[in-house]
C-alpha cells in the first residue's frame, strides 16, 4: 500500500510513505506559514523527519538560496508539531527565512547542532537532489 503526500514550499516534491514488514519510511517535509517573530522565535506547523535531526532557520532572499544558519531546534524521527526554534539574531518584519529539515549525521557528538554554512556535519536533507524545506516571510 502506497500513500503519497505533498510537502508545502517553494519546492514542492511528492514523497511516498512505503509500508512494508510492519516498517514505515516517512519522507521528509515541513510546512509553516508567514508569522511574527517579534517574540525571538519561528515555528514550523509541522515536519516530518525520516530521522533525529535538526529544523535549521537559514536566512534568504529573492534568489532562494541558503544563508547563513539564525536558529535551530532539534527534531525526533517521525511527526513533529509546533516546532519552534529560537532566533539567534534579530529577524526583521519583512525578511524572509528558509525553514529546512537536516540530519544529525556526520558530526561529532549525538543531540549538539555543529551544521556551518557549507559543511557536512549535520547537514540539509535532500529529496531527489531538492533540499526539504519552505520559505517564510517575517511578520
Amino acid at each position: 500500500m502506497l500513500r503519497t503526500f505533498l510537502t508545502v514550499g517553494l519546492y514542492a516534491t511528492s514523497a511516498t510513505i512505503a509500508l512494508a514488514a510492519g516498517h514505515e519510511e516517512m519522507a521528509p517535509a515541513v510546512t509553516a506559514s508567514d508569522q511574527d517573530v517579534s517574540g525571538g522565535t519561528v515555528t514550523a506547523e509541522s515536519i516530518t523527519a525520516a530521522e533525529n535531526g535538526w529544523l535549521v532557520v537559514h536566512r534568504t532572499d529573492e534568489e532562494m538560496a541558503p544563508g547563513p544558519v539564525v536558529g535551530y531546534a532539534p527534531l525526533k524521527m517521525g511527526e513533529n508539531m509546533d516546532v519552534s526554534a529560537i532566533l539567534q539574531e534579530d529577524v526583521a518584519s519583512g525578511d524572509m527565512l528558509m525553514l529546512m529539515v537536516h540530519s544529525e549525521a556526520g558530526g561529532n557528538e549525538t543531540g549538539v547542532f555543529e551544521y556551518t554554512l557549507g559543511a557536512t556535519e549535520d547537514g540539509p536533507i535532500r529529496i531527489e537532489d531538492e533540499l526539504v524545506m519552505t520559505t517564510i516571510t517575517a511578520q
